[in-house]
């Protein structure tokens, strides 16, 4: 039953770094170091709760905040590095997660990569649509704090109930669902037009 959990809790954690990486990557690591539902210890992944990691995250977590007011990034190059980060993240949390129950973290680092990735093409299209219904000063402000407080709320959740790990990826699986529907009615109105 701990492996179950500790997938849950992988899947969870995995998602909300594929919204946003730092913040909830910080809110984990320092989970972990409280031993509050998660650690790392005596496993290869103990680093993610150790000082220096969370020093390096907040710094990240602060300059992306600071960038994510001057531009979007949920598009371009920022968009890519971001989407690196988070998919790296992912499979290291996740892996870390599976490690301490002793089993192969081989699971977690390619289970971790995947919701990442599932979470990144659910969160951006919605957040850019989201953007795009807003004033660019509301845009600026509100669409950061929703990307950033959905993706700490998804992490935080899934360590303290592990199975609302699932529940956060199915909900941007079905996100994911919706926006691809929306974009495809979007191209059959443009098509009649033509």
């Amino acid at each position: 039953m701990h492996l179950t959990f500790d997938i849950f809790q992988g899947i969870g954690i995995a998602a909300a770094l594929g919204i946003r990486p730092f913040l909830p990557g910080l809110a984990a690591g320092a989970l972990a170091a409280g031993d509050v539902e998660l650690h790392f210890d005596h496993t290869g992944y103990h680093f993610l709760q150790g000082v220096p990691f969370l020093v390096a995250v907040f710094v990240l977590a602060a300059a992306l905040s600071v960038l994510e007011s001057r531009q979007n990034v949920d598009n371009g190059p920022p968009a890519f590095v971001l989407g690196v980060i988070s998919a790296v993240l992912g499979a290291l949390f996740f892996a870390g997660s599976v490690d301490r129950s002793g089993h192969s973290p081989v699971i977690g680092l390619i289970g971790g990569v995947i919701c990442a990735a599932v979470a990144i093409a659910a969160a951006r299209p919605f957040l850019s649509r989201l953007r795009s219904r807003l004033d660019a000063e509301s845009a600026g402000v509100g669409v950061p704090l929703i990307a950033e407080g959905s993706a700490l709320l998804v992490a935080v959740l899934s360590i303290v109930a592990p199975p609302l790990g699932v529940v956060a990826l199915l909900a941007l699986l079905w996100l994911l669902w919706q926006g691809r529907g929306r974009e495809e009615q979007k191209y059959a109105g443009l098509r009649i037009l033509r």
